[in-house]
């Protein structure tokens, strides 16, 4: 629970309330606390300008602290630290992408229920997102606080293609129009839907086999790959099988042998001679009535 950075006393509540709508800024609760410390900087860091415009001077120092620790991480990371000038959207995403288990529904006006718990809450009439003039459709937020209702604490309005990038695993987007771009836009969201499960399965695949292989060097075995196939060993083959692969073909030469045996019979056979030519026998008749 963070407390809040402004005070209202009973006898300057109107002029404390009129003090801090000038901090709002339209859609998000972070924002209107971000506005705060950008114009408490630009007044120099000055307590003076704290009491005139009712804001915790010892609420913002603290602010102050986090911040250069954020920045001293970030030197030490050797990150880059940029600005996103006026482009909020940048930071109300960032927002989401850390508060996304938090995201609520419009259900009524100023009621919202949780997507996930299914909890109904409704805004507190303190937020920058309450007097508004209009609802958004998604909302994400810190806390619930309890009261008379269950009103909701540092509220950030927030795009529900946002939630469905941020939190594919609880949230996705179901289009339900027939142009073109909304079936483009539902095929994206399915085929990250895809690869997301994918990459879960993949994870714990490699998870279990890593897992496997430990348990096998602590047990004092050899680490074989997980899934390698190992080459077949054929069964059915006898020992008679193996023998006569061993024996050398000595039927196949034995057969061969038998066939030049008998073509040299025949050629023998007929011509007398082994290879020789064939000679044919010619005779000669006479005819009838000459002696």
């Amino acid at each position: 629970s963070v407390p809040s950075i402004f005070f209202r006393p009973k006898d300057r509540a109107e002029e404390s309330d009129a003090a801090r709508e000038k901090f709002f800024t339209p859609e998000s609760d972070h924002l209107t606390l971000l506005n705060v410390y950008q114009q408490w900087a630009t007044n120099h860091y000055s307590a003076k300008w704290c009491t005139e415009h009712f804001v915790h001077q010892k609420s913002l120092k603290k602010v102050r602290e986090v911040r250069g620790q954020l920045e001293e991480i970030m030197n030490q990371q050797r990150i880059q630290i940029t600005t996103c000038g006026t482009d909020w959207d940048v930071v109300r995403k960032a927002i989401c992408s850390g508060y996304f288990h938090n995201a609520g529904k419009l259900r009524g006006i100023g009621e919202y229920v949780n997507m996930r718990t299914k909890i109904p809450c409704h805004l507190h009439p303190t937020s920058a997102l309450y007097g508004l003039g209009y609802t958004p459709d998604y909302i994400v937020y810190h806390e619930v606080m309890f009261t008379v209702k269950q009103y909701m604490q540092t509220v950030t309005a927030v795009d529900p293609y946002w939630l469905a990038e941020l939190g594919p695993m609880f949230f996705s987007v179901r289009e339900s129009g027939s142009d073109l771009q909304s079936k483009q836009r539902q095929e994206a969201e399915e085929q990250r839907q895809m690869e997301y499960q994918q990459k879960l399965r993949d994870d714990l695949e490699r998870q279990a086999r890593q897992e496997e292989q430990e348990a096998l060097i602590r047990s004092g075995g050899t680490v074989v790959e997980v899934g390698k196939r190992r080459p077949a060993i054929n069964k059915s083959r006898s020992w008679k099988d193996d023998q006569d692969e061993d024996r050398p073909n000595a039927r196949g030469k034995d057969s061969s042998s038998e066939g030049d045996l008998a073509a040299k019979r025949r050629r023998k056979g007929a011509t007398g001679k082994p290879g020789g030519q064939v000679k044919k026998k010619m005779s000669f008749e006479l005819p009838k009535g000459r002696a």
